[in-house]
């Protein structure tokens, strides 16, 4: 599975944990203004990696863990030196010198990688593409006995925490630029000619006992670093998928995709599309990548169906509107495409799901895909049926496409408006706090999986009535679970209390886990709501939602806080009338 997108949609943690759970082998390029780093996996684990910063080197990672001298360093790159042709990698060096072990190599690997991702994680903007070649990673590398895979390879979950916590704690000390290695204080002893260009990779180390059988080509992975060229990118997947067209139509499609490589305006509103590309036409994908990114969609490309649940559920869980795009090849009679929009749809009913075909195959198949659920079908250029016109056809559904896939907006469920009307009628004639309360429960469990009444009392909330928590959500209201929730500070229940403010989004904070969690589950996502009941200006009560087992299904927050205001305001109303009848 290749794919590609913005670390600004799609962030390295999600695109890190894509990889691990998908179990992928390749080199992730990552690229912003400055630059580029790369991540190196096998089998969805870490490999090695290539920091940004040319200063941050392994050999420099070991001197400043103190794991050997600088002179040891010396040593090692001067025998590197005279090996010639023969030459090893640093690591490989430095292990059978008996200047390190194995543990502290993976130690200091370890390290450079954690580096890596903490530095990517200050990126304002930057790209990811993923080059998946097993060959590539695995043969030509030559570093895994299978029978050591779990010893050599590093979790990329694991190292992941570890890059964020301290990249968590070095924002919060202010230290985070600490974090990098200064180019002005790098050693010349790591600018000699001829330790540049050599890879800093586990994959000769890990070997050794394979080295004198392997013929030692340097794989050309970690590449000089340059400034970004649209111009030029775009002119390298231009001619490399058509290399028969002529030059000045391939120079038609490179100044198209040049003119339309700026970036949004800073002041243009987020994305709410998310739109996924399902295709193996590295061209379409390219050109699509280049448009999504000119009009500020969020747009994640890849070439097979693995991975694709985890995007749509990570869309989701940022509250876009996935729009999947199949892109239909040529020969394919399109019978397990339909098979996928189907079951596409039938998991994630919010999908809005798009297929893009050339003639002859959107001809054959358009009206069964509407019967299985596409939203509709994009007849796209084809090369193959019209070689000769292809790129004007590109350039011209290039120039509309954009548009149309910014125009696709998620589809509001009418039923959850005609059941505001029905739960504002109920309020009207109800004064007590259970009974409004009741209504905003279940309310809330028209849009989530899980619901359940918090009562404020003191510095703690009482767990009142509840759906789906402690049975199936089929089987309505259940009888109040009396358990106790502390009020600690940092909560986002503490925050809301004290605030009287909805919230909506991801949480996992230490009442939630520690306390919360313990007696109802933790849900598949951290993606929660808390609404307050307010009365006489004091929150006297929350109702939390959360999806439970199921993937993220963004509700309309407006309308439960609309409910929620005006069931404080009918709660009011009933206590004033109360206190005039006392007076009477």
């Amino acid at each position: 599975m290749s794919f590609n997108g913005d670390l600004e949609h799609f962030p390295l943690v999600d695109v890190i944990q894509l990889l691990h759970m998908t179990g992928k082998t390749g080199v992730l390029y990552l690229k912003c203004p400055s630059g580029e780093s790369q991540l190196v996996f096998h089998e969805g684990f870490f490999v090695s990696a290539n920091h940004l910063n040319n200063s941050v080197r392994i050999g420099k990672v070991l001197v400043d863990m103190n794991a050997i001298t600088p002179g040891q360093l010396n040593q090692a790159l001067l025998e590197q030196k005279e090996a010639g042709g023969n030459r090893k990698p640093l690591i490989a060096t430095l292990i059978e010198q008996g200047t390190i072990d194995k543990e502290t190599a993976f130690k200091g690997l370890e390290t450079l990688i954690e580096m890596t991702i903490v530095e990517v994680l200050t990126w304002v903007t930057g790209t990811f593409s993923l080059d998946v070649s097993k060959k590539y990673v695995s043969d030509e590398y030559r570093y895994f006995p299978e029978k050591l895979n779990q010893e050599i390879l590093l979790n990329a979950q694991a190292i992941l925490m570890d890059s964020l916590r301290i990249y968590d704690e070095k924002m919060r000390d202010g230290t985070l630029s600490k974090v990098f290695f200064s180019e002005e204080n790098s050693s010349d002893m790591e600018t000699v000619e001829f330790y540049s260009g050599i890879p800093e990779i586990t994959a000769d180390l890990l070997g050794l006992d394979a080295l004198d059988t392997i013929t030692r080509k340097i794989p050309d992975v970690f590449i000089g670093l340059k400034e970004h060229d649209p111009a030029d990118e775009h002119l390298q997947a231009v001619t490399r998928a058509l290399p028969e067209t002529t030059v000045d139509q391939q120079g038609q499609l490179v100044s198209f995709l040049t003119g339309i490589s700026t970036p949004a305006p800073s002041d243009s509103a987020p994305p709410v599309t998310a739109i996924i590309l399902l295709s193996q036409d590295k061209l379409l994908s390219h050109t699509i990548t280049a448009v999504c990114r000119h009009e500020n969609l969020f747009i994640f490309a890849a070439d097979e169906e693995s991975g694709l649940d985890i995007v749509i559920e990570q869309s989701l869980g940022r509250d876009l509107h996935p729009v999947l795009v199949m892109d239909i090849p040529h020969d394919n009679d399109g019978v397990h495409y339909l098979k996928l929009v189907q079951q596409k749809v039938s998991a994630y009913p919010q999908v809005s799901v798009l297929i893009a075909a050339c003639g002859n195959t959107w001809r054959a198949i358009s009206m069964d895909a509407l019967g299985v659920g596409a939203r509709s079908i994009i007849p796209r250029p084809c090369s193959r049926c019209h070689e000769e016109s292809y790129v004007p056809q590109m350039i011209s559904f290039l120039s509309g496409i954009g548009s149309y896939l910014k125009s696709i907006l998620p589809v509001p469920d009418p039923q959850v408006g005609q059941h505001l009307i029905t739960a504002f009628n109920q309020l009207k004639s109800l004064s007590e706090p259970p009974e409004i309360a009741l209504v905003m429960l279940q309310f809330a469990a028209l849009q989530f999986e899980r619901v359940l009444t918090l009562v404020v009392v003191k510095s703690e909330l009482i767990a009142e009535k509840s759906i789906g928590v402690i049975t199936a959500k089929s089987d309505g209201v259940t009888a109040p679970l009396l358990f106790r929730i502390p009020l600690e500070r940092h909560s986002v229940l503490q925050e809301v209390v004290e605030n009287g403010r909805l919230y909506y989004g991801q949480r996992r904070d230490d009442a939630l886990m520690n306390f919360f969690y313990k007696e109802i589950g933790a849900p598949r996502s951290p993606k929660i709501m808390v609404v307050p009941l307010i009365s006489r200006g004091k929150v006297i009560a929350v109702t939390y939602a959360d999806f439970g087992p199921k993937p993220v299904s963004p509700p309309q927050t407006n309308l439960l806080e609309a409910l929620a205001g005006h069931a404080g305001s009918m709660l009011d109303n009933a206590l004033y009338r109360k206190s005039i009848e006392k007076t009477v």
